[in-house]
């Protein structure tokens, strides 16, 4: 690259932040009802001999103190104690790809992956009746009722423990079993999590209001001696590419013929990547369905594949398919060539919240993949499922959504430890960052459980354009969603008019407390106070050109394709860039093909690479791609 570019292509990922109405986000108020939570805590430590500080630190690594309204997480667990009922929850739901080809690669047939296996829970999943019978409540209190829910999950964590102490660090194979793993690195990984919060501390507002605090006692230690006392199976780290400190297990992927064609085989291609292609992108997803079953899938080699699974009850790590080779999971197969994907047990509606440990769990992940390919930690290159482009028009609609609006970005991010820098001054800088205050933001959304039922009420990370400054404005429309002409909807897959914590857009104009962003070629406006003020550079069209066409994939122009390779045509998306207006750069795109072959030894599939140049811009809610001889590079101001 050269040194311009890099200069430029840095850049574009710092997101230098002010808030962009001036203020940040306030957090909700706290009278004194917001005390009522931190005694509940207390009481029911001292009714079960529990010391405080550990039923904290356990409640914490859950559920962050949220209750969600009642609704269960992604793993069927309730309340602040995050105890699992997965009967009630009814969580299995298929898979992701039950109805798609995650390959993204329509140089080959379209898979037919066959229907997911049923599971019976395991016992960590069916949690909560017997902690309400040793509480002496009911499950549904359990389910609805914070203070019962504390209660109960003090009275299970407290089943756990051999001998009773006050001691905070005789706790540890007691928060060790809490988790639910049945390896001893993921038991070992959720305790020490426990317990490295209880010596640093932590304070923050729930989502209903409630403040807590764990103070910060950095003088417990904890008997990490007494997970042997749990017999626990050992955890089989072998050959997995995860950083120390994470419990990992290698659960490779089949790879084997299934038919006689030159395409029956699955369910990832050999590689040998970063030597012959650079990782650029990780792809976060979740599963749609639980964590047996999706096991099973990718043990099948008619179906697709992934890196990783992360599973949410303790956020154990399983690898399925080693970084140098392309798992199938994008649905781009431009994007699979360069990225790698990261599967989160879940669903991104029907249940809606991911546990604190299963997000430590990816972000620890998610860093050392990171450092280890040099990946910028940004929304441009941390992608989810829902910002990956369709390859062409008519693949847009079936372009998947997770892991959907209540995957907390920020948080994530926190935990990151992306870098923060110097505060903006206030405008001319034209670019902005969408941040808005998760916990206050309900999004009135629809289709969580029903087509056109709305939603539970809860904290979204996803802010709704509208095509005027006003609430009451229509959506944008998006032409590649919804080629018919038929409007945008409020459906919680439905995400044309709406952008995401963390993404970058170029202002387009504003009114009052109104922001307008350049978005699928139309302006979209949202209030200002949901963003904050950015820099970096943005893509226009060339002076004097009208349009600019857009591209969902950056392949190479035909004359870069050696003798027996097939060409790849060049197909513009149904969007274009036009005269005026502008999208925030987010980095040099390689003009690249991976041809494919059945190729056990991993030498055959070396990509094709042409001298073209494409910018990735993030022009909707999804990134997209232009050939850089069409625009021109401007800094944002």
């Amino acid at each position: 690259m050269p040194r311009i570019l890099a200069v430029v292509a840095t850049s574009a990922s710092l997101a230098l932040l002010l808030p962009f109405a001036g203020t940040a986000p306030a957090a909700p108020s706290n009278t004194s009802a917001t005390s009522a939570r931190q005694q509940a805590y207390d009481a029911a430590a001292a009714e079960f001999g529990v010391p405080a500080e550990v039923l904290l630190g356990v409640s914490y690594l859950e559920s962050q103190w949220n209750t969600y309204a009642g609704t269960p997480s992604v793993a069927a667990g309730y309340g602040p104690m995050h105890l699992t009922d997965f009967a009630t929850a009814n969580t299995a739901r298929g898979t992701e790809f039950d109805d798609s080809d995650g390959r993204g690669d329509d140089s080959r047939p379209a898979l037919h992956p066959a229907p997911a296996p049923v599971d019976v829970p395991p016992a960590a999943l069916q949690t909560v009746q017997q902690a309400a019978q040793l509480a002496g409540t009911t499950p549904a209190a359990v389910r609805s009722d914070p203070t019962q829910n504390i209660r109960a999950g003090a009275a299970l964590l407290a089943s756990y423990q051999k001998q009773r102490s006050s001691n905070a660090g005789d706790w540890y194979a007691a928060v060790a079993k809490y988790s639910g793993a049945t390896d001893s690195g993921s038991a070992a990984d959720f305790a020490d999590e426990v317990f490295e919060t209880i010596q640093q501390g932590e304070t923050r507002t729930t989502d209903d209001g409630q403040l807590i605090t764990l103070r910060a006692d950095a003088s417990v230690t904890p008997n990490t001696g007494q997970l042997a006392d749990l017999h626990l199976t050992t955890t089989r780290s072998n050959g997995t590419e995860c950083p120390r400190g994470l419990s990992c297990e290698l659960d490779p992927a089949a790879y084997a013929q299934y038919g006689p064609g030159p395409d029956d085989y699955g369910n990832y291609d050999t590689s040998n990547r970063p030597a012959t292609q650079k990782i650029d992108y990780i792809v976060i997803h979740d599963t749609e369905a639980d964590w047996a079953t999706t096991l099973k899938l990718i043990q099948d080699p008619k179906y697709v594949s992934w890196n990783y699974t992360i599973r949410s009850q303790d956020g154990h790590v399983d690898q399925h398919v080693l970084a140098k080779n392309v798992a199938w999971h994008a649905g781009n197969w431009y994007v699979n060539s360069r990225s790698i994907g990261i599967e989160h047990e879940g669903f991104l509606a029907q249940t809606g919240w991911y546990t604190e440990a299963m997000y430590r769990s990816s972000a620890k992940l998610v860093r050392y993949l990171a450092a280890r390919y040099q990946i910028p930690l940004d929304r441009q290159h941390i992608l989810g499922h829902d910002n990956v482009p369709g390859i062409t028009g008519p693949n847009i609609p079936g372009q998947h959504t997770d892991p959907g609006p209540y995957w907390d970005w920020a948080h994530y991010f926190d935990l990151l430890g992306a870098p923060r820098f110097p505060s903006l001054p206030a405008p001319p800088f034209g670019m902005l960052t969408i941040r808005p205050d998760m916990a206050s933001n309900n999004v009135a959304f629809t289709g969580c459980t029903k087509a056109g039922t709305p939603c539970p009420a809860r904290g979204s990370s996803e802010v709704v354009l509208h095509s005027q400054p006003s609430d009451t404005s229509p959506l944008l429309t998006d032409i590649g969603l919804h080629p018919t002409g038929t409007p945008q909807t409020m459906d919680v897959n439905d995400v044309g008019s709406r952008v995401s914590t963390g993404q970058q857009y170029a202002i387009a104009d504003r009114q009052g407390d109104w922001v307008a962003i350049w978005y699928l070629g139309q302006k979209g406006w949202f209030h200002a106070k949901d963003a904050v003020f950015a820099a970096g550079f943005v893509v226009a069209p060339k002076p004097g050109t009208a349009s600019v066409p857009i591209y969902g994939r950056a392949y190479p122009e035909a004359s870069a394709y050696p003798g027996g390779v097939t060409p790849q045509a060049i197909v513009p998306q149904p969007y274009v860039l036009g005269a005026g207006q502008r999208y925030v750069f987010g980095g040099v795109a390689p003009a690249l093909y991976l041809p494919t072959v059945w190729d056990p030894t991993g030498t055959k599939n070396k990509p094709v690479v042409g001298k073209m140049r494409y910018y990735e811009i993030q022009y909707g809610h999804r990134v997209e791609y232009v050939n850089a001889d069409d625009v021109q590079l401007l800094p944002a101001w």
